[in-house]
């Protein structure tokens, strides 16, 4: 089986990413790094992966992220999506960024996710997180990873 965490290259995300890798010592799985990048520019610029006015080049994000995973753990897989827009008219980035963890974690056969995430736990349902819908998917556990230390 397979341990996964969502990587947005936020403090968070890296330490969900360094207490997976320590979990798996435990349980001899492998550590699969996500990133999902929308096509959406706006996406991006709010989390600080571009600056306001920059030009948005996906694959260059995915190659920076996939670099900072190699930098806390060269061990780790990296793997890099660019979802597909939801069929839903009213789907939202962020549905269409859980719906693409969801999938790879189903292709991985995923025993646990580990999310690094302020917002999960602390809003029932916040907006800009991934962790509440993808916590109620009873397929495998989740892990919430709330302080960086």
């Amino acid at each position: 089986m397979t341990l996964l965490v969502p990587f947005d290259g936020s403090a968070l995300a890296e330490a969900a990413l360094r207490r997976a890798r320590e979990f798996a010592t435990y349980r001899d799985e492998e550590v699969v790094a996500l990133t999902v990048v929308p096509d959406d520019e706006s996406f991006a610029t709010e989390r600080g992966w571009i600056e306001p006015g920059e030009p948005y080049d996906p694959d260059a994000v995915c190659t920076a992220f996939e670099l900072r995973v190699k930098e806390i753990d060269e061990d780790v897989t990296f793997r890099c999506e660019r979802p597909t827009p939801g069929e839903h008219p009213t789907a939202s980035t962020i549905d269409d960024v859980t719906h693409t963890i969801r999938t790879v974690a189903g292709e991985l056969d995923v025993s646990i996710i580990f999310i690094g995430s302020e917002n999960a736990g602390r809003v029932s349902t916040p907006v800009t997180s991934v962790g509440s819908p993808l916590s109620t998917d009873a397929k495998y556990d989740v892990h919430i990873i709330r302080r960086v230390e």
